[in-house]
């Protein structure tokens, strides 16, 4: 199982982050296996950090293996989606990024990727959701603010790496995102749905 995650695919998002560019195609990352943490089990908050951030995004399974998949072709090979956390120590990222080096560090640490509850996912249907830090609203998002669609991120990432039934993709932030400390409490939404909660210990 692999844990796919895009970069810089809200516009909004890209500018709270200060970039000054915008991505021609889907920026990639990945988590190892050891990030995955899901419903019922407490984030705790690691010991390498002083600023760890939460970014609520759409996460999105996939239901079979591809590779080089056309993009009229990609809605097949996912199936059902939820809400995740995607944690990042931005302390770590922000040092390594200003020595250049790579900063898997501070994403992919053990218990980074949280997930909530998958279900099933109606194809060119608008998903709107809404994240809440201690119960006040401070994310909200939906598909049509993507730069790149779900299809769009399928087909590209499956040119480089071989999709396989069980992989998680990420598919980006957008704005809101922030530092969580020890007792707060993160939850995900879509409609009256609660897809996830994380206990922050």
């Amino acid at each position: 199982m692999k844990i796919f995650c895009v970069g810089l695919n809200y516009n909004e998002h890209i500018k709270e982050m200060k970039h000054f560019s915008f991505p021609e195609s889907p920026v990639i990352f990945m988590k190892p296996p050891t990030a995955l943490l899901k419903n019922g089990q407490p984030f705790y908050y690691p010991d390498i950090s002083k600023e760890v951030h939460y970014e609520g995004e759409i996460v999105l399974r996939v239901c079979k293996n591809g590779k080089k998949i056309d993009r009229k072709f990609a809605h097949k090979y996912y199936d059902a989606f939820t809400l995740g956390f995607d944690f990042t120590a931005r302390d770590l990222q922000a040092d390594l990024k200003k020595k250049g080096w790579p900063w898997e560090i501070a994403k992919g640490f053990d218990g980074s990727a949280f997930i909530g509850d998958f279900i099933p996912l109606e194809h060119n249907k608008k998903i709107s959701f809404t994240i809440k830090k201690n119960n006040e609203i401070v994310q909200q998002g939906d598909t049509t603010m993507l730069i790149f669609s779900f299809d769009e991120i399928i087909a590209y990432i499956s040119q480089y790496f071989t999709l396989q039934q069980g992989d998680l993709i990420y598919t980006g932030t957008p704005q809101g995102v922030g530092a969580v400390g020890i007792g707060d409490l993160l939850e995900g939404f879509v409609g009256d749905t609660t897809l996830v909660r994380c206990e922050i210990k």
